[in-house]
């Protein structure tokens, strides 16, 4: 029997012009899409933040958009706004459901692979509690939990860091400001895992000043949206660092270590 995955809707866009409206809105590139193959990106407002962010599964005729349900509505919405000449129909599908299936979670090999599912196939949704224990473990933030409309911007949740924009597309809604900061060079906020035992989502990690805040938290392993720099700055001071009172470890990726490595010069902006 298969496994609904919890809190996700989906929207299909058919048409000869579905290719087109994508590549000119969207984050991610759809140049050289194989059919069967999964893509992560975003629709951002013009001020370079994640209006929502989504997984793209490319079909023969079809292009299925997984979101999270609270953000399904407003997507379509936006999508149809941009929509303009262009040859395509966007709709939210109420009765299909993604599960469990053959589709690789391109932002981490630890999360279930996905597939669409038609109405009236029987499954059982996976508990809510195991699906935040399987994301946090592959530190994977998600809308809804870790932030949601224009709060977060693509580099504050990794989106670079798992495929999720490209920078050398052409045009996308709120590609200037998600460009400028790339071009900056040293990104100063990222998501990160953590662990410790008295773990709170919205509660700060501690050192000399706040590192971050969690953003949502399953047992003792939660996601923290952390300034870098200050990690960076604590660390160089042999600081331990804290949340309600109890020590915490950082779970840093290899990428996200150089990255945190890279501020030790610099001091700890404001």
């Amino acid at each position: 029997m298969k496994r609904i995955l919890p809190h996700r809707a989906i929207i299909r866009l058919t048409g000869p012009d579905m290719l087109h409206l994508l590549g000119r809105t969207v984050t991610h590139s759809v140049d050289n899409w194989q059919t069967g193959e999964m893509r992560y990106g975003a629709l951002l407002t013009p001020q370079g933040k994640v209006i929502a962010d989504y997984l793209a599964m490319l079909s023969l005729e079809n292009i299925y958009l997984d979101v999270h349900v609270d953000a399904a509505d407003d997507l379509e919405k936006r999508l149809k706004m941009f929509r303009m000449r262009n040859d395509v129909t966007i709709e939210r599908l109420t009765d299909d459901v993604v599960t469990e299936g053959s589709w690789v979670d391109v932002r981490s090999p630890q999360l279930p692979h996905r597939a669409i599912t038609p109405a009236g196939v029987s499954g059982i949704e996976m508990p809510e509690e195991e699906w935040h224990a399987a994301r946090l473990a592959a530190g994977v933030p998600e809308w809804g939990s870790d932030y949601r409309a224009a709060e977060v911007f693509p580099t504050d949740i990794n989106m670079d860091m798992m495929s999720g924009i490209d920078y050398k597309k052409g045009c996308f809604v709120g590609q200037e400001v998600a460009s400028r900061m790339k071009r900056k060079g040293k990104i100063r906020k990222r998501t990160v895992k953590v662990t410790g035992e008295a773990l709170e989502t919205g509660a700060d990690i501690l050192a000399a000043t706040p590192i971050g805040t969690l953003s949502s938290v399953a047992g003792s392993v939660g996601l923290a949206l952390i300034r870098t720099d200050r990690l960076a700055k604590a660390e160089q001071d042999g600081l331990a660092f804290t949340c309600n009172g109890a020590p915490v470890t950082f779970e840093l990726t290899e990428w996200q270590r150089a990255e945190v490595d890279s501020h030790n010069a610099e001091p700890a902006g404001e």
